[in-house]
């Protein structure tokens, strides 16, 4: 940073101090994705020149509305504000990058979860809950965030995440609390593994396809599992037995076609399926049933799965359609001042018809 007068650029913008404050040189700024500082800490760009402005624009959207002010110091002086929209055909020597506001960082969060498990001032709530005791949070926050998904409405989604967030993040805490491990580690460990298991984006292998990354996926893994000293841990291994049995099902297939088990064709899942209705009809008790219809949903998922399909979405798109439209028959049959069990079978299909012509999916 010789190459500028860095106490010139300060007085320029007004900063009386660089507390807090991220200097960042443009040159590293190349690579970036995404903001490498956190949002509610203040930036300066130094050496904006050498910034790639269309790169560098896209990776502040992800994180600043696209009216966000900064301020530009012009490469022969004199500062201008101008928002982020404007960027891309903006030339200066530095740009200053004003926090984005309290709260706004992932390191905030874990402060005021730190700040709720104290054990002076915090929430006599946050502060006894375990591991154990947070669990069916988790389930009820991670269920939550499917169905935000499944509606396709980013503002449930958005409002989700941030109570999935706030489970992983406390269970996190707790453990930093008890010696277990830190959110620090938590993080470099996906990091590391990310990068370990995507050597075809961070390292020198060329995959052809998907199905090529899948392969890789499985042999890192496997290898990961024989330098772990698990060698008697199989594809199937891992996944765990909680799971959704739908989720679980297409888990199971998805992982075994990775390392070649599969059918060749989709005709080979079509004949399948249409074998395992021939068994369910054959069957002469419950057991035999209870094991065939088994063998038919399994087949059902194969075929989501070779269809590119989400079992688990489907089935629950398919849950939700039906509560749609059994809550019309009821809200009509109480329109006709009956009830629905002194209607008949015919009476209710012509009204479930009703509900099916008014697109109620």
């Amino acid at each position: 940073m010789s190459s500028f007068d860095l106490s010139a650029i300060l007085q320029a913008f007004e900063l009386e101090s660089i507390a807090r404050l991220m200097l960042i040189d443009g040159d590293d700024v190349k690579s970036w994705h995404m903001p490498a500082f956190a949002a509610d800490t203040p930036a300066l760009i130094l050496r904006f020149e050498l910034v790639d402005k269309v790169n560098f624009k896209k990776a502040l959207g992800f994180v600043y509305p696209e009216n966000f002010m900064m301020r530009l110091l012009g490469s022969r002086g004199g500062v201008e504000e101008v928002v982020l929209k404007d960027l891309e055909g903006r030339e200066g020597a530095a740009l200053f990058i004003p926090a984005l506001g309290v709260g706004t960082s992932f390191e905030a969060f874990q402060e005021i979860i730190a700040h709720l498990r104290a054990p002076e001032d915090g929430c006599p709530w946050d502060k006894e809950q375990t591991h154990l005791s947070l669990r069916k949070h988790l389930l009820e926050e991670s269920y939550e965030a499917l169905a935000a998904l499944d509606e396709e409405d980013p503002a449930k989604m958005g409002e989700e995440f941030g109570d999935l967030l706030l489970q992983i993040v406390l269970n996190a805490q707790i453990a930093a609390e008890s010696g277990e491990f830190t959110m620090a580690q938590v993080l470099q460990g996906i990091y590391d593994k990310i990068v370990r298991r995507h050597p075809h984006v961070f390292g020198e292998v060329s995959v052809d396809g998907v199905g090529q990354v899948l392969a890789n996926w499985e042999k890192i893994k496997a290898d990961e599992r024989k330098k772990d000293g698990d060698i008697k841990k199989g594809v199937l291994d891992g996944l765990p037995m909680a799971l959704p049995a739908l989720i679980q099902a297409q888990e199971f297939q998805d992982r075994a076609a990775r390392v070649g088990f599969d059918w060749p064709q989709v005709e080979g899942v079509l004949d399948k399926v249409k074998e395992e209705i021939d068994e369910v009809r054959a069957t002469t008790n419950q057991m035999e049933l209870t094991d065939e219809l088994g063998d038919l949903f399994f087949a059902l998922v194969n075929l989501a799965r070779w269809k590119k399909i989400d079992a688990e979405a489907c089935v629950r798109g398919a849950n939700l359609k039906f509560k749609k439209r059994f809550k019309y028959v009821e809200a009509r049959a109480h329109e006709m001042q009956r009830t629905m069990q002194e209607m008949s079978i015919q009476e209710l299909d012509d009204l479930w018809n009703e509900a099916k012509k008014s697109n109620l999916s």
